[in-house]
């Protein structure tokens, strides 16, 4: 008779096993009823918090379209512009104070191609799919490197007609974002919104014999919300992208795993009152995780320097957020913290461009570590010669809405091309942040709220060798004594 090969111990379940959801029971390695019912809820549980932590692009340029569709941008002609830039009235993720912003929608399935002319001296400009995904830059970073030119949009796998001359970029989505920015002249955005108002054109490509006039909306000093929910809406949002694009929009292991608790296409989404219940506490989880990634990082490669607390949202320098184009996988964390902070999508932001484009720095702590309180008075040092050939900025944000803090300073910001701050003899400059103004130089000075906290991105217009080659470091934000 041959031995029998004994059961290795690691291949067995135990009757019973302490877990962080409680003890499960087995009989002989099935599970009791209890036992299975919990394990499914919790299945659900962990499948909607990843839902969660990967669709953010989704939901946020979902909220982008909606919050467009809310001032009255129906049709690919209309443009929102911030014609006297962006304010703290929108609720809009990091946007920025200092170049004037086109925002326009593009219907692939209600318009079919979609030109869009821009003119010369356009600033940077994307257009991104409904997954917030690259799909062509314009303007400067752009092909046509700023000397203006056409655009077509269309959908993956066209073969139809193309304007001479014009570039085309293909997208699998029929919802795509269009963002211009204008740049100051003097400090004033006139003349970019002059530039704009008569150099943009959006149309479908069937109308370009006579194409419609493109009417252009203010959504300065207008409150309109352009973010994503945090609770259990968060999935009636992605819900309605799933419904709206081609099946094909994702890969089949995202389809599934929507699929998972149910978010399918053709198929209406109606979670019942127990997986209500469980998205509710979903999406509870999945925000705070999104927030400890974004403001609690763990990823030193998040940080600019290494002594201090300056970082990069953009983390990996891959617009894919690719580890060594792939072979590593994708950095899912950094996906997730870039998108639940900001909008626009390019590889502008991750190429080493001197003189063109716009680079960052964020931070919500001072130098001390901790986190910025609105309560509190704080000094920021910025050394001589900051690396920017147009201008720099720095703008502050209010970390609930991810979005410029509101006081009644309508532009929480300070901005070199536009403000009349003043400097120090060797050239640096130190800026101010309170609740209550300084006895001294408060032009320099940005309000903030007691009972708040806050967080700030430097941005650099034009930069320059030093900043890429870190041979120009901006001082911490130093509390001051209380």
């Amino acid at each position: 008779m041959t031995d029998e090969l004994a059961i290795p111990e690691k291949i067995q379940t135990p009757d019973r096993v302490e877990t962080r959801i409680g003890a499960l029971e087995f009989r002989d390695g099935f599970p009791t009823d209890d036992t299975a019912q919990r394990l499914f809820d919790h299945l659900d549980f962990l499948r909607a918090v990843e839902v969660f932590l990967q669709c953010v692009p989704a939901a946020s340029l979902e909220a982008m379209r909606s919050g467009m569709v809310e001032i009255g941008i129906d049709a690919c002609q209309k443009l929102a512009i911030a014609d006297d830039l962006l304010d703290s009235n929108p609720l809009f993720l990091t946007g920025n104070t200092d170049t004037v912003y086109v925002s326009g929608i593009i219907d692939l399935d209600r318009d079919g191609p979609t030109v869009v002319e821009i003119p010369p001296g356009c600033g940077p400009g994307t257009v991104n799919d409904a997954w917030f995904r690259f799909v062509i830059d314009m303007g400067r970073p752009g092909p046509d490197r700023g000397q203006g030119g056409t655009y077509l949009i269309v959908p993956t796998g066209y073969d139809g007609p193309v304007p001479d001359g014009a570039f085309v970029a293909q997208s699998p989505s029929s919802t795509n974002w269009l963002i211009l920015r204008g740049m100051l002249v003097d400090g004033s955005p006139d003349t970019a919104t002059r530039s704009m108002r008569d150099g943009v054109k959006v149309y479908p490509l069937t109308q370009i014999e006579a194409p419609p006039a493109t009417r252009f909306v203010s959504m300065s000093k207008r409150p309109f919300n352009t973010i994503h929910a945090n609770d259990a809406g968060f999935y009636d949002e992605v819900a309605a992208v799933i419904e709206r694009e081609p099946i094909d929009v994702i890969d089949p292991e995202t389809r599934g795993l929507l699929a998972s608790i149910g978010i399918r296409k053709d198929t209406p989404f109606a979670p019942d009152a127990r997986m209500r219940s469980i998205l509710a506490d979903a999406a509870g989880v999945a925000n705070g995780t999104a927030r400890a990634i974004a403001f609690r990082t763990r990823d030193r490669d998040a940080f600019l320097y290494p002594d201090r607390a300056w970082k990069t949202a953009f983390i990996g320098g891959d617009y894919r957020w690719l580890i060594d184009d792939g072979a590593g996988g994708r950095n899912l964390d950094a996906r997730t913290m870039f998108f639940y902070l900001a909008t626009v999508n390019t590889p502008a932001m991750a190429l080493e461009m001197p003189g063109v484009g716009s680079q960052y720095a964020m931070t919500e702590h001072d130098s001390t570590g901790e986190l910025l309180d609105g309560g509190r008075d704080y000094v920021l040092t910025l050394p001589a010669n900051v690396p920017a050939q147009d201008f720099w900025s720095i703008v502050i944000y209010d970390p609930q809405t991810r979005s410029e803090l509101r006081t009644d300073q309508p532009f929480p910001s300070c901005n070199s091309q536009r403000d009349a701050l003043t400097y120090d003899d060797d050239g640096s400059i130190t800026l101010r942040f309170g609740p209550n103004p300084p006895a001294e130089r408060p032009e320099n000075w940005i309000r903030t709220t007691a009972g708040k906290g806050w967080f700030t991105i430097l941005r650099l217009y034009g930069p320059l060798a030093p900043w890429f080659d870190r041979s120009w470091v901006p001082g911490d934000i130093e509390p001051r004594p209380t």
